[in-house]
């Protein structure tokens, strides 16, 4: 990748070698994209999710039910600035890092300069990605991770398809660790996330049979940090963990949509029970929508408090529907990931559409200030809201994120169903055409992020599912691929650069 011919410039890029210009350049082009959005949207775009965060670290609410590593991190930008912008401002660089490497992940499979660096220019341009890195939410650094997994598990790949599986290096110690700092992400930014390393953890393993040990380290760790984090280290230090009827809200809400569906199948003891909690014509009414739980949990109609209290008596009436109506309940969840599989949007009067967060900051901090006094005295609520750094940039960015959100595009730019599809395909056809072991692990992230919300979601929010987007986006250039291409661009690297300890790699190895 070559840059314009200004003197200065040029000299200093030929400094550079060969094999690092791309992630520079990539870097340093996606950065300076994501920093408009960020001055634009200055200190970042907010949500309801982004002041629960606030009130959670600056009033003692520290709950689990968020993650608490991002609130940590709320917590840390608060403190030491007074402000969100720094967060925010990492999460520019964070995801500009883990772009640029994507791009050396492409070019090791012979994805050319231009275009690896072409896509992720894509993604700092495109409304629906770049806004959402500037949002305050815990689910940036989640996606983050698991692009970086993309990346890492790509690059491994890469060494199996080259024969060279067997090797431990330095790069390979890398790769690894980038592989379950990725995972790591997942795990702690969001209390769900580790299932993607459990659904990952095979594919890897199948595909890259020679880096097994190493693989289970980095996929089971994590979710191992996790279990104990959640489990001994955030109760010990007074976090508190969420009340049960929101753990168990995906629950209530499958018993409801059973009963609006085959209410003769519950008896009066079940029903007593559902009554106490809320009104039956609830929970065969608006309860019973299989798109949505936030319907189910409504308060009023339902007790929350007193279905915390009869949890108990809530999940064994939930076992016997099960064992009565198993296709109701596997129905319910398969209705309410509709964004995960489905590529276009359910009925808009159920709530079933493209649940679309807005960047810009309702006046009542999304009806925080109705409720909440320590939101509507806190110190830090002059800063809750929107001060771009430039007015007129602003008016375009907010424009162009307006235009985005056009309903007959939403499938192709807030859907990631079309893009695990898009992904599933290209991956297979470039594995079909090129016969090269290994790629099938480019798979897994995407197949670990979408079964994750295919397995429990609450409602069909486009943020649940944009980590597919970057991941398809990012796999595109593999129609055009050409593994012999990276061969040769790294063997010319290995001998310019004198830094390099890495010999000519033989042939790609064939899948036998």
């Amino acid at each position: 990748m070559n840059l314009p011919r200004i003197p200065y410039l040029s000299e200093q890029w030929a400094k550079v070698p060969e094999r690092r210009r791309l992630p520079l350049a990539v870097y340093a082009t996606t950065q300076v994209l994501f920093l408009l959005w960020w001055a634009a949207f200055y200190p970042g775009a907010l949500s309801y999710d982004s002041i629960t965060y606030v009130w959670h670290v600056t009033t003692g609410h520290w709950e689990s039910n968020h993650s608490v590593a991002y609130d940590a991190l709320v917590w840390l930008s608060l403190n030491t600035t007074g402000d969100l912008a720094v967060l925010t401002l990492a999460q520019t660089i964070a995801m500009s890092a883990v772009l640029a490497y994507c791009a050396g992940t492409l070019r090791e499979w012979g994805v050319r300069g231009r275009w690896a660096a072409l896509v992720a220019v894509v993604l700092a341009v495109a409304p629906p990605t770049a806004v959402f890195i500037i949002f305050v939410w815990k689910d940036v650094p989640f996606v983050i991770g698991g692009i970086l997994a993309f990346g890492a598990a790509g690059r491994l790949a890469a060494r199996r398809a080259r024969g060279r599986q067997a090797e431990r290096d330095r790069v390979f110690y890398r790769d690894m660790g980038l592989l379950f700092l990725g995972f790591l992400s997942l795990a702690v930014f969001r209390n769900n996330g580790m299932l993607v390393a459990v659904v990952a953890a095979p594919v890897l393993l199948l595909s890259l049979p020679k880096m097994r040990r190493w693989l289970l380290a980095a996929t089971a760790v994590p979710v191992a940090v996790f279990m104990l984090l959640t489990a001994v280290i955030y109760p010990a230090a007074g976090v508190k963990t969420p009340p049960k009827d929101a753990v168990y809200a995906f629950f209530y809400a499958d018993i409801a949509v059973a009963y609006k569906q085959r209410p003769g199948f519950f008896t009066k003891q079940d029903k007593a029970l559902m009554k106490d909690i809320a009104p039956l014509s609830h929970w065969g009414g608006r309860a019973g929508n299989c798109y949505n739980a936030d319907w189910a949990m409504e308060s009023p109609p339902m007790n929350r408090p007193l279905a915390a209290e009869r949890n108990d008596e809530l999940m064994a009436l939930w076992r016997r529907v099960l064992n009565r109506t198993p296709d109701l309940v596997v129905g319910a969840r398969v209705c309410r990931a509709h964004i995960a599989w489905a590529v276009f949007p359910g009925p808009k009067e159920l709530r079933a559409n493209t649940l679309l967060s807005d960047p810009q900051t309702s006046k009542t901090l999304f009806s925080y200030l109705k409720w909440n006094d320590d939101i509507k005295n806190s110190e830090y609520r002059p800063i809750l809201k929107i001060r771009p750094l430039n007015e007129s940039l602003h008016t375009l960015a907010d424009f162009s994120w307006r235009a985005s959100k056009v309903p007959q595009l939403q499938w192709l730019l807030f859907r990631g169903a079309i893009w695990c599809y898009a992904t599933y395909a290209i991956v297979l056809l470039f594995r079909r055409r090129t016969k090269l072991a290994g790629v099938p692990a480019l798979l897994a992230v995407t197949l670990g992020l979408q079964l994750t919300v295919l397995a429990a979601n609450p409602a069909p929010l486009w943020r649940y599912m944009i980590g597919p987007i970057f991941i398809g986006v990012l796999t595109l250039p593999l129609i055009k691929a050409n593994p012999r291409f990276a061969k040769r661009n790294d063997e010319a690297s290995a001998k310019t650069d004198p830094k390099s300890d890495r010999e000519p790699e033989p042939e790609p190895e064939p899948v036998h």
